[in-house]
């Protein structure tokens, strides 16, 4: 158990822990509730692939330079920045849900302006997290914040179901923007001479910085086959904020409560999974790969799927192979990364996380729209099992990323 929550020795992480604790519980109670608004406006599954769209075509654009930015400023400022900027968002769709006014547009601008803070609010609290805890403690904090984050997935729709039917979308949306001044008194109350130090580099410009970053990942075999894993199913598999409300309104018929609960028992499966990773303490690529047959496999066998409680199980083990995939992947990237590219790896990856997440809301927006969940999820799950194969097979043999980083020279470090 300590070791599983060690991390949490450090001042400025436990703040930041607590903000997160009670923001991202907001932000899922918000992605719940906007989904659902705009599927009960319109009726329509593509209209929430095109939700979708508007929400990742952000990372399609600028996500491939948000790791260059964030290697040039102060990861703790950028990260207030961003905050705030989510509030801001948060507080708009509050007021078109109370005015009455909304359009599927307005749903669609706002999702995509919060994409474009969201690029870069991501690879900021990733290098923010390596200033808290340093890098033994790395893989445990990844772990920690990806289990935060599935906590708040299962309580965040939990809650969103019931008070989406008391209050409607406005008051998940107001929760959500009061949730952001939790994360900000944090980030204020953080001591910057506790941060761990990095090593000197000069800081990069947007173009060639970008330039390095990917010469470097060309040159790691393993980065590529990680990443290449990482855009397959993030494409065709990881689309639940377009699938799960279908599922619940259209191939069960069911209500906003049930939505919810379905959500929250994949946040379940996804916070389990992701304290497993946390209790390992380092990062596996056994577990890794274990993970994404867990993941790709449940998905599949989803897809002929008509009953709530068969579903409900499903999408357990659906989030704890997830979890496991995506907490093993991300750590074995960050910590093969060098100080004076890290924020371009995570910058990176995460642009392989989300880059195609335009492309993939909009297929499946339209495999819903076609065949239903059902093919969605048979589409998703057949093409996941196939590309894990593959990465599997090509993994076979090469040395952890991490031990590519076993022999290296002393460096002058600087605050």
């Amino acid at each position: 158990m300590r070791r599983t929550f060690s991390s949490l020795r450090y001042r400025n992480y436990r703040l930041f822990f607590a903000g997160q604790l009670v923001s991202q519980v907001g932000s899922w109670m918000q992605r719940f509730a906007l989904g659902w608004y705009l599927l009960q406006l319109t009726d329509d599954p593509f209209a929430v692939g095109l939700l979708a769209l508007a929400s990742f075509l952000p990372f399609m654009l600028f996500g491939l330079f948000a790791g260059v930015v964030t290697d040039r400023l102060d990861a703790r400022k950028l990260v207030i920045v961003t905050q705030a900027a989510q509030l801001v968002t948060a507080s708009a769709l509050t007021w078109i849900a109370f005015g009455g006014f909304a359009r599927p547009w307005m749903l669609d601008a706002i999702a995509f302006a919060s994409g474009v803070v969201l690029v870069l609010d991501v690879p900021s609290r990733q290098q923010l997290t390596y200033r808290m805890v340093g890098r033994d403690a790395l893989p445990n904090a990844i772990a920690l914040n990806s289990s935060l984050f599935n906590a708040s997935r299962v309580a965040g729709p939990a809650a969103a179901g019931i008070v989406y039917g008391i209050g409607g979308p406005g008051v998940c949306f107001l929760v959500n923007a009061i949730s952001f001044l939790a994360v900000l008194l944090g980030l204020f109350a953080m001591r910057t001479r506790d941060f761990f130090k990095l090593e000197e580099f000069d800081r990069p410009s947007i173009l060639s910085g970008t330039r390095e970053g990917l010469a470097y990942v060309r040159r790691q075999p393993r980065m590529l086959i990680l990443l290449g894993l990482t855009v397959m199913l993030s494409t065709f598999c990881f689309n639940f904020n377009v699938t799960l409300p279908v599922l619940a309104d259209h191939t069960l018929h069911t209500s906003a409560v049930v939505y919810g609960v379905l959500s929250a028992v994949f946040g379940a499966g996804a916070l389990v999974g992701a304290l497993t990773a946390a209790a390992l303490g380092r990062a596996s690529t056994k577990v890794m790969l274990v993970g994404s047959l867990v993941f790709t496999g449940s998905e599949l066998l989803l897809a002929p799927v008509h009953g709530v409680v068969l579903a409900g199980i499903l999408l357990f083990f659906v989030g704890f192979g997830f979890a496991a995939w995506s907490a093993n992947s991300n750590t074995s990237m960050q910590l093969a990364a060098p100080d004076r590219l890290r924020g371009r790896i995570i910058g990176i990856y995460f642009y392989a996380f989300n880059g195609t997440g335009p492309l993939g809301g909009l297929l499946t927006g339209w495999l819903c729209a076609k065949g239903g969940t059902e093919l969605a999820f048979l589409v998703g799950g057949i093409i996941g099992l196939g590309a894990t194969a593959v990465a599997a097979q090509q993994l076979r043999g090469r040395p952890p990323l991490v031990e590519l980083r076993r022999f290296r020279l002393p460096v002058r470090r600087t605050a």
